[in-house]
């Protein structure tokens, strides 16, 4: 991308693209959108929250997330500080396409289970 912000060439917008999706679709980020998907949350509210989360992963989930503008932290000026993280607008609409996701995972598990098995069956029993 140029200064002003246009893309070389097609493949360099799509590598970002891929950049995103990494990020977004990663286990611990999409865990994390939905969680401050009932409001906003302090860290440690958001690590018991997320079972098998390091503190280590939360903090660089979280981090990733704010530098894509996907999550905003706020740091009230209280002693001792307290920080809050919480979805941002573009976090919100990004919540929708999760949710929506996980509604169709939910209403597809039966077919997709059958899939598997079937398959594996197929592939064993040619190996």
């Amino acid at each position: 991308m140029d200064e002003s912000g246009n893309w070389h060439t097609a493949a360099e917008r799509a590598g970002f693209v891929r950049d995103i999706l990494d990020r977004i679709g990663d286990k611990w980020s999409v865990i994390v959108i939905c969680r401050l998907g009932t409001g906003p949350h302090r860290f440690n509210e958001l690590r018991r929250a997320t079972e098998g989360i390091t503190q280590r992963m939360l903090s660089s989930t979280l981090r990733a997330l704010e530098r894509d503008g996907i999550v905003s932290r706020t740091v009230h000026p209280t002693v001792p500080p307290r920080v809050e993280y919480a979805l941002t607008e573009t976090g919100r609409t990004l919540l929708d396409v999760v949710t929506a996701l996980a509604r169709w995972t939910d209403q597809h598990v039966d077919v997709i289970r059958a899939a598997r098995a079937d398959y594996d069956d197929r592939t064993h029993a040619t190996a």
